[in-house]
C-alpha cells in the first residue's frame, strides 16, 4: 500500500532548471501535448509532466480504478505532429518506415517492462496502440534522483550507505539480465530515491532484449562518463552484457564518492589517466570495497566483473528479493536543493505497491518520472548495430570468502503485534469491516468503537511488512476523537481508500488513546497527507521486554490535552484485509 495522496505514481525524469524545477514546455511541445481534460480511453489528462525529443509523459487519472497515473505517449517530434485532438500523423512518407519502427521498440519496450517485478524496477502496467501511436501505463513515484541527494549531502556517503544503494539495484539489474535485456543508461540522475529509502532505475529507454540474429541499427543515448567503451562503437571484440551495466553502476559510485564522473571512457581508452579509487578515497573506504569498484571501472570489458553475482560476491553482498531500503537522512544533511517529497511511498509485494490507494488533494512538489530512452536528453549520439550477446568472457576474480547472510530487515508486522500485546486488555475496541476481503478497485470502509472516550491511532503495514504507515489521524483529517461505544466511520469525506493491488494481504492495528500521543520517538516522518515511520532504519531486535512500551505506539502527549488524567494507557484492535484479483 503506498500512502501519498495519488497513490501508485510514475515520475518523470523532465528537462530542469539549475534549480531542479521542472522546466516549461517549448510553444512546440505545447501543441503537440494532449490537451488538459483530453480523454484516452478511462484515463483523463490532468497535466503535462514531461517531454521529450521521442515522447510526452501526463500525469493522468484512471476513472476505472480511481487512481493518479502517468501515461506516457509515443510522440517523436522530429518525425511526427497531432493532426487533431487526440490523433497523430507522420510529417511524411519517407519518415513512416522509422516512425513504425519506433513505436514497435516502444511496445516491445513497454511489454518487457511489464514482465519485470522488483521494488527497484519501474512497473508498466498496460500498454497499447491507438489514435495513430502508442500508450503505456504507469505508476506514480514521487522522490530525488540519486544525484540531487547526493549533492544534498554535506559529505560523500560512506560505505555502508553506498553498499544499501548497491544491493537492491544489483538485484533488479540481475533480474533483467536474465531476460537477456540491459538497461544501459544508469546513472545518478536515472535513479529516483523513493520517500521510504528505496531506489528505482528510471529511463529504461535504451534497454533492449538482445536477440539472436538481429542486425537491425539503432540509435543509443550515452552519457559520458557513466557509458563503457562497447558503447561507443561497433567492436567485434567488445560486445554488450552484463558487465556493460556494471561499470555504468560502478561509475554511478564513483561519483557519490568523489562528487562528478569518471572520465569518459573513450579518452581512457586512448590514455588512461584516472586516478583509482584505490589511491583518491584510501582510508574513506575499506581497500576491498575501492578494489572491487575499480575493477568494475575497467575499461576493457573481459577485465571488469562479467555478472551481477560475482560482483555482488566481490561487495561481500547477499541476494536478496527485498532489502533494506537506504535512509533517508544517511547522516547530517545540507538543505536539499528540490523541495523534499512531500508523499511516502508504500511496502511492495516483489515489486508491486500494495494494499490500498489513499487519495486526497495535495498537489506533488516534484515531478520526476520513469520516461525512459522517450524522455532523454542526450549527450552523446552514435549507431549502434543490433548484435547477438556474446557469451561473457571469462570473470576476472579475486577469493574473497562470502560472509553469511545479515539479520533479516525487521517485519513490521511483529511490531504491530507488540504495539497489539501492550494494549490494556480493559480497554475494549472493536473494528466492524464490511468485509475482510476486498476487490482490486473497490472502496474501503471502517467502523471503529471504543468502550472508552479517546484518540484513535491507525497504523498499517504493507504486504511485504517492511513499510510502516500512520493513516489516521492525518494532513487533511486531524480530528481523531472517539466517544464511548459511539462508531467513528473511517475514512471520512476529506480522504478515501481504495483497493489498487496486488492481490494481498494488509494488517492494521487501531490505538485508542486516553490522551494525545506523539510519535517524534518512533521517527515519524510527515508527508503532505500521511505520514510513515522509517522502519528500514531499524537494524537491530524488535523484542519488546514485558511491561515496556513498544517505541512504535507512541508516547502519552498530555500537554495536548491538560484537562484529562495523564497515562499511557490504551486500547488496541488488529485486523487484516485481503485483496482480490479485480471483477471482470
Amino acid at each position: 500500500m503506498s500512502t501519498p495522496p495519488d497513490d501508485d505514481r510514475t515520475r518523470l525524469h523532465v528537462t530542469a532548471t539549475p534549480d531542479g524545477t521542472p522546466a516549461a514546455p517549448s510553444s512546440e511541445q505545447d501543441r503537440n501535448a494532449l490537451a488538459v481534460g483530453a480523454r484516452v480511453l478511462e484515463f483523463e489528462i490532468l497535466r503535462l509532466i514531461g517531454v521529450g525529443g521521442f515522447g510526452i509523459v501526463y500525469l493522468a487519472y484512471d476513472h476505472s480504478l480511481e487512481r493518479h497515473i502517468a501515461l506516457k505517449e509515443y510522440m517523436p517530434s522530429s518525425l511526427a505532429e497531432r493532426t487533431s485532438q487526440s490523433h497523430m500523423a507522420v510529417r511524411s512518407e519517407r519518415h513512416a518506415d522509422t516512425f513504425d519502427a519506433g513505436m514497435r521498440s516502444f511496445i516491445n519496450e513497454a511489454r518487457l517492462l511489464a514482465r519485470f517485478d522488483h521494488p527497484s524496477l519501474v512497473k508498466v502496467y498496460r500498454f497499447w496502440e491507438g489514435n495513430g501511436t502508442a500508450y503505456m501505463v504507469m505508476p506514480f513515484y514521487e522522490g530525488l534522483t540519486l544525484k540531487q541527494t547526493l549533492q544534498a549531502m554535506p559529505a560523500p556517503p560512506d560505505e555502508a550507505w553506498l553498499k544499501l544503494l548497491l544491493a537492491p539495484l544489483l538485484d533488479a539489474l540481475d533480474i533483467i539480465h536474465q531476460e537477456q535485456c540491459f538497461h544501459r543508461d544508469i546513472a545518478p540522475d536515472n535513479i529516483l530515491m523513493l520517500a521510504d529509502g528505496r531506489p528505482l532505475l528510471l529511463d529504461f529507454g535504451a534497454a533492449r532484449r538482445a536477440i539472436t540474429g538481429m542486425d537491425q541499427a539503432f540509435t543509443v543515448i550515452l552519457k559520458p562518463g557513466y557509458a563503457p567503451i562497447e558503447q561507443y562503437a561497433e567492436v567485434a571484440t567488445m560486445q554488450q552484457g552484463a558487465w556493460t551495466d556494471l561499470y555504468a553502476l560502478a561509475s554511478v559510485v564513483f561519483f557519490a564518492i568523489n562528487g562528478r564522473p569518471p572520465t569518459p571512457s573513450v579518452t581512457r581508452m586512448v590514455s588512461d589517466a584516472q586516478v583509482p579509487l584505490a589511491l583518491s578515497a584510501a582510508g574513506r573506504y575499506s581497500a576491498d570495497f575501492l578494489q572491487v569498484i575499480d575493477r568494475a571501472l575497467a575499461v576493457r570489458p573481459d577485465d571488469r566483473p562479467q555478472s551481477v553475482a560475482v560482483l555482488r560476491q566481490q561487495l561481500q553482498l547477499v541476494a536478496h528479493k527485498n532489502t533494506q531500503h537506504l535512509a533517508s537522512s544517511p547522516g547530517p544533511r545540507a538543505t536539499p536543493v528540490v523541495p523534499p517529497p512531500v508523499t511516502t511511498s508504500g511496502p511492495t509485494n516483489q515489486g508491486k505497491s500494495s494494499g490500498f490507494k489513499l487519495a486526497a488533494g495535495a498537489a506533488a512538489l516534484i515531478l520526476l518520472a520513469a520516461a525512459g530512452f522517450w524522455m532523454s536528453r542526450p549527450a552523446v549520439v552514435t549507431t549502434l548495430e543490433k548484435r547477438p550477446v556474446a557469451a561473457a568472457p571469462v570473470a576476472s576474480t579475486v577469493p574473497i570468502n562470502v560472509p553469511p547472510a545479515p539479520a533479516a530487515p525487521v517485519d513490521a508486522t511483529a511490531i504491530l503485534g507488540q504495539i497489539y500485546a501492550a494494549r490494556n486488555p480493559d480497554h475494549a475496541v472493536n473494528v466492524t469491516l464490511p468485509a475482510s476481503e476486498v476487490h482490486i478497485g473497490e472502496r474501503l470502509t471502517m467502523a471503529i468503537t471504543s468502550a472508552q472516550a479517546g484518540f484513535v491511532y491507525l497504523l498499517m503495514v504493507g504486504t511485504e511488512g517492511t513499510d510502516f504507515v500512520l493513516l489516521f489521524p492525518n494532513a487533511d483529517d486531524t480530528d481523531n476523537r472517539i466517544s464511548a461505544n459511539q462508531p467513528l466511520s473511517l475514512p471520512r469525506k476529506k480522504w478515501h481508500m481504495t483497493a489498487s493491488g496486488p492481490v494481498g494481504t494488509d494488517r492494521f492495528v487501531v490505538i485508542v488513546s486516553d490522551v494525545p500521543r506523539q510519535f517524534r520517538d518512533a521517527g515519524l516522518r510527515k508527508g503532505s497527507l500521511f505520514a510513515d515511520f522509517p522502519i528500514g532504519l531499524v537494524t537491530q531486535s524488535v523484542a519488546v521486554p514485558s511491561g515496556v512500551m513498544p517505541v512504535f505506539a507512541g508516547k502519552a502527549d498530555c500537554a495536548r490535552a491538560p484537562a484529562l488524567p495523564c497515562n499511557d494507557r490504551y486500547g488496541a484492535a488488529r485486523f487484516e484485509i485481503s485483496e482480490r484479483a479485480a471483477k471482470n
